[in-house]
């Protein structure tokens, strides 16, 4: 095989038009669509740190199993296990370090478990976001739907915990071509699933600023393509630990921001859990007090307000 042959992609099979058919007019219009706007890093953190860490779980569960409409009895038994296991375990290490974390919840696997709302919020450091309402697919569902299964995640995590979520995180980071005015009219002020940048900055939206904070995503700080020993990616979590320290390190050079997406059902596991464990480790051995570990949400307006961003604009 030649080199040139490795390199290959395979050509998916789609009736779209070829990007190479487009006009230039059309390439803009489609990346102006949704596109990172100025940078909001700030220049320290709170407390004079000089890194941020922020923590967050995606809470899934069962809506992994149940959102294709095709759930088994032991897809549903494995999902449970994150509320059932890996939850506490994950609380119980966040407990003893005394750290913050964002907790990004389909409303129907708060409305299956809803003694998990308590359970987050009994330390009271912890923040509860929206990450859909069954863990559905955005780019699948016509904006009639994916509008109606939004603002049914609001109320009900709204009623289940007793605060309104002020955070959006899109199930599998699957935005749709309707997902940012939704998110925009629904009152959000941040946002968490975009990939466009390491630290936080405005999104854009056909090239108009909108208010909304990005608080940025990776698969490279991601738990659950590298955790699974079914996929063909699997990596040991100790490798992966050393990745999430590189990052870091890196971060702490630079004064910038990572974010970690966990999942309970995942990493909850007892050789997952390592993992964050190391990095936990790490990031107080090189840092000390020189970083800073908070919520999404404090870290979002905390960059709000050092931009003076102003408040988020609904259109």
């Amino acid at each position: 095989m030649t080199t040139l042959q490795a390199q290959a992609q395979p050509v998916p099979v789609t009736s779209a038009k070829p990007g190479w058919k487009w006009s230039i007019d059309s390439v803009r219009t489609v990346v102006n669509e949704v596109r990172a706007g100025r940078s909001l890093l700030p220049s320290k953190w709170p407390g004079g740190a000089k890194a941020a860490v922020l923590l967050s779980f995606d809470v899934d569960n069962e809506t992994i199993a149940v959102r294709y409409g095709e759930p088994t009895v032991g897809s549903l038994a494995e999902m449970q296990y994150g509320a059932r296991v890996g939850l506490p375990r994950i609380l119980k290490l966040l407990d003893r370090h005394k750290l913050p974390a964002s907790f990004f919840i389909p409303s129907v696997s708060l409305g299956l478990t809803p003694t998990m709302a308590a359970d987050i919020g009994a330390s009271g450091r912890h923040e509860i976001a929206v990450h859909g309402w069954i863990h559905e697919l955005n780019t699948t569902l016509p904006d009639s739907a994916e509008r109606a299964l939004l603002k049914k995640a609001i109320a009900e995590l709204t009623a289940l915990t007793g605060k309104k979520p002020v955070g959006y995180r899109a199930p599998s980071w699957n935005f749709s071509p309707n997902t940012l005015d939704i998110v925009r009219e629904l009152g959000f002020r941040y946002e968490s699933s975009l990939m466009a940048d390491d630290a936080p900055y405005e999104i854009n939206q056909r090239g108009t600023p909108t208010g909304l904070v990005e608080l940025p995503v990776q698969w490279i700080l991601d738990d659950a393509p590298l955790f699974d020993p079914r996929g063909e990616r699997y990596m040991n979590p100790r490798d992966v630990a050393r990745v999430w320290m590189d990052e870091f390190d890196k971060a702490f050079e630079e004064g910038g921001m990572v974010v970690l997406t966990l999942h309970p059902h995942v990493s909850g596991h007892r050789s997952r859990i390592v993992a964050l464990e190391q990095f936990i480790a790490h990031v107080k051995q090189r840092a000390g007090n020189a970083v800073w570990w908070g919520t999404h949400a404090d870290a979002a307006e905390y960059v709000r307000t050092q931009a003076k961003l102003g408040e988020p604009r609904s259109r």
